[in-house]
């Protein structure tokens, strides 16, 4: 296993709280957090935004929200607005979840088309494409990694974490085999301690997405919820 110190591995974790009843006081302890662990950003809902970008200002720890989620089966548009809306309240990355059921149904313009609309409209905020690789098979995997590719989004990501599982070496190796070496891989879903995040930057991610990202680096148990 590779040795890599709790405050290098700090800097791979988007600290994450996505559960529908955040409060703003779960979200204050997210961005304290992330400022004494030196985690890469917090991940919250867009409409908890503004509140952690306040607190988080003047900080290195950047504020990542995602759109379309958890589902993805919203509109386009309705996804590129709340990209606007929420890199305009102080996002510095979005993380959108890609149209599941039209890439399980080999519609791939309409995924092609929904990732495009998102990806203009992040301009040069970072754009991570959410995949639901547990929903998919490997060929569906591969396909939205090329699409992704093409269009030349920062990151492609395993999971929302909402699902029937999330993130595996497995799926982050095929990844990192599609997109190259150049583009991130970001490992989401069922990262909560030490061992497994190593293993998933073993195999390729370039950012990890946790909820459990104290007791990652610190051994500390926490509660992580849905992510």
């Amino acid at each position: 296993m590779t040795s890599i110190t709790p405050a290098a591995l700090a800097q791979f974790i988007d600290h994450t709280l996505l559960a529908p009843d955040a409060t703003r006081q779960q979200i204050a302890v997210l961005c304290k957090e992330a400022q004494e662990y030196g985690f890469y950003s917090v991940c919250v809902n867009s409409g908890q935004v503004p509140y952690a970008a306040q607190l988080l200002c003047g900080q290195k720890v950047k504020v990542c929200a995602v759109v379309g989620f958890p589902l993805g089966a919203g509109l386009s548009e309705s996804k590129a607005f709340e990209a606007q809306q929420a890199i305009a309240a102080g996002a510095g990355e979005i993380d959108m979840v890609l149209n599941i059921g039209a890439l399980r149904e080999g519609l791939l313009d309409t995924v092609r088309d929904d990732i495009a609309t998102v990806h203009q409209a992040c301009g040069s905020v970072p754009l991570k494409v959410i995949l639901e690789t547990c929903l998919l098979d490997e060929e569906q995997k591969i396909r939205a990694c090329e699409i992704c590719r093409e269009l030349g989004v920062a990151f492609v990501k395993t999971s929302t974490g909402f699902s029937r599982s999330g993130a595996t070496a497995e799926d982050i190796a095929l990844m990192r085999r599609v997109v190259g070496p150049q583009m991130g891989v970001k490992a989401s879903g069922g990262v909560r301690d030490y061992a497994t995040a190593v293993a998933m930057i073993e195999a390729g991610a370039t950012r990890l997405g946790s909820s459990s990202g104290v007791s990652i680096v610190s051994g500390k148990p926490e509660d992580g919820v849905g992510y």
